[in-house]
């Protein structure tokens, strides 16, 4: 048996790699339904994503036809009323360094940038929030989930579930873009879709997407590693 040489990158690396790295939100899509038995082939796997003590606590609710494009409406018909977003958590701490500031803003005018929308244009900022509550136009979207007492440690697993989910997307030639937008109206989510009692994560506008679409391509810039790794390899000095 040949001995693996260390720090050696193998195929599975090359195809990990390729997969993650081709991860980026999607906000644009065909107009071309998802095969339910590709999401169940995705959910099926994610589901291998870690979990204390084997407790799964990751929920989803798959919507798309009619159910999508009603759920679509309710939320618009909100917004449009001038309701404001109550999500049922806190996305964001108070405090940002200025780091994370910049990245923010140039996010902000990046996006908007590939879509046409000047900084001034309000009209046009309102019409891309509005769209997040229509999913961007995907022809799925899918609603996730937790106890209403869920412990904050859950919602790390339901990240981990979620980002296997993103990743499965990816490899079966479809995108998404995780929205918090849409848990902004968590009453009109559990009344919609049956989740009484539930914690809305988040939703994700899944499709195949378009292309020809600028704001598909538009990729934010990542942090470089030494600016969120740190290395101990010496005890520490006294």
């Amino acid at each position: 048996m040949a001995a693996h040489t260390s720090g050696a990158v193998g195929e599975n690396w090359h195809q990990f790699a390729a997969v993650a790295t081709a991860r980026h939100c999607k906000r644009a899509f065909l107009d071309r339904p998802v095969p339910r038995e590709v999401l169940e082939r995705i959910l099926t796997v994610a589901a291998h994503a870690p979990s204390t003590r084997n407790i799964q606590p990751w929920r989803v609710a798959v919507v798309t036809g009619a159910a999508r494009e009603a759920l679509g409406r309710r939320l618009r018909a909100e917004f449009d009323r001038g309701v404001p977003p109550h999500p049922d958590y806190a996305n964001l701490p108070a405090g940002l360094d200025e780091a994370t500031r910049d990245r923010a803003a140039a996010f902000g005018a990046g996006l908007l940038g590939a879509m046409g929308i000047a900084r001034d244009d309000a009209a046009g900022r309102r019409t891309h929030l509005r769209a997040n509550l229509d999913f961007h136009g995907a022809p799925a979207t899918l609603v996730f989930h937790l106890p209403a007492d869920a412990a904050p440690g859950t919602f790390l697993e339901l990240g981990f579930f979620l980002q296997s989910t993103m990743l499965g997307l990816v490899a079966c030639g479809l995108g998404g873009c995780p929205q918090y937008s849409v848990a902004g109206y968590p009453d009109v989510l559990r009344d919609a879709l049956g989740l009484a009692g539930r914690l809305i994560v988040c939703g994700l506008a899944t499709g195949y997407p378009d292309p020809a679409a600028s704001v598909n391509a538009y990729v934010p810039e990542r942090a470089a590693l030494p600016e969120y790794v740190t290395w101990h390899d010496q005890p520490p000095t006294c």
